[in-house]
């Protein structure tokens, strides 16, 4: 064989840009036609598609919903901020705005001091995040495309549009992050401090926003923003199977900023006291195979009990076997959409990292977490 040319061809396909096609489906549904344009990420066995359109959402296509299937020649990308903005304008009520940072895109109907407070908070939580991670040896990309937050300037007009996402636990929710749109929605937290226009300037928000009593707002929103980061910098897949104990529990590892300090946080990962204080008071109820529990399925996320233990379970993880972490992390990350695990693969997969001894390893967490501060 000609090795010179063999080196030819090589050398040339490192050159080759592969690109996706733009796929197109059309979708009936509730007797309505609709095309959906995007890149197919899943095909399942029955025919159906999941299908990611370019302004970010994912839409799940059963195989009697397709009306038509095809693909063009023109290369798949995702809109670009000032598409993405003209889209957004058009779906959202008449009154927003929309305010452009380096990676996100807030749209809004409040203060422009707020859209810009907001994307200040964001900008620093995402720098923080992705240092974090780098620095303990994860490989993030940036996102595909601008990350997309809605500020609605009332919680009745937030109410209104969340509804159709949230149901009747809208009026307990006051921000979320939506797996099918890849957006956060939230509303004005100083909403109740007069008029728009009365709401003041970037340091005035900060004030109203540094009290005790604002913190578990920002708090929320905080943790559903880390959601948004979590599933576009290439730790997660969006729709994979991933446990709720761990998507939760590091939500919650960064749910606290420091809104005083110049970059938001002085300290990442920083002991979350209430949610300490809630771990520890349910040790007296915690059964023997509270761990075992918590790792096989999403039941205990259902309780505040549970919520507690995945933070803990998290801040002793990653403090105390931060290399084992990685690596679990790492298994996570490469799920597919739409595969569910069973109880069995969830427990392999978290004793492939952490070791088949889960007796000694609870025993280690609950002694680790009694010295905690």
């Amino acid at each position: 064989m000609n090795t010179s040319y063999v080196a030819a061809v090589v050398a040339w396909l490192s050159l080759v840009v592969y690109v996706e096609a733009i796929d197109r489906v059309v979708m009936r549904r509730d007797g309505v036609e609709q095309e959906l344009v995007g890149r197919i990420v899943v095909r399942t066995q029955d025919g159906g598609v999941l299908l990611e359109t370019r302004d970010g959402a994912l839409w799940g296509v059963t195989a009697d919903e397709q009306a038509s299937i095809s693909s063009d020649d023109e290369a798949y990308a995702p809109y670009r901020a000032d598409e993405l903005a003209a889209v957004m304008l058009a779906e959202l009520p008449s009154g927003f705005e929309t305010l452009q940072t380096k990676h996100y895109l807030i749209c809004y109907n409040t203060s422009r001091a707020y859209a810009q407070w907001c994307g200040g908070l964001y900008e620093r939580l995402y720098s923080a995040f992705n240092n974090y991670w780098t620095h303990r040896g994860f490989t993030l990309h940036e996102p595909a495309g601008p990350l997309v937050a809605v500020v609605f300037g009332d919680r009745a007009s937030y109410s209104r549009y969340a509804q159709r996402d949230l149901g009747d636990s809208v009026n307990s929710i006051i921000g979320y992050y939506s797996l099918k749109t890849n957006r956060m929605t939230m509303y004005d937290l100083t909403g109740q401090a007069g008029t728009i226009a009365q709401r003041g300037n970037a340091a005035q928000i900060t004030q109203a926003l540094s009290r005790p009593e604002a913190f578990s707002m920002v708090a929320t929103i905080v943790h559903e923003a880390t959601h948004q980061i979590v599933f576009n910098v290439g730790m997660h897949q969006r729709y994979a199977d991933i446990p709720k104990w761990l998507s939760e529990g590091l939500a919650v590892y960064f749910e606290s900023p420091d809104l005083d300090a110049a970059k938001g946080w002085r300290t990442i990962g920083k002991v979350n006291a209430p949610r300490l204080a809630a771990f520890r008071a349910s040790l007296p109820r915690r059964s023997a195979d509270a761990l075992t529990a918590l790792l096989r399925d999403d039941q205990r996320l259902s309780t505040a009990d549970g919520y507690a233990e995945a933070w803990a379970l998290n801040y002793y993880l990653i403090n105390a076997k931060g290399k084992q972490f990685q690596a679990y992390m790492q298994t996570l990350g490469g799920k597919s959409p739409l595969v569910k695990d069973t109880a069995e693969t969830r427990l392999a997969e978290f004793r492939m990292a952490f070791g088949d001894d889960l007796e000694t390893l609870d025993k280690d967490f609950l002694r680790y977490m009694s010295r905690v501060k």
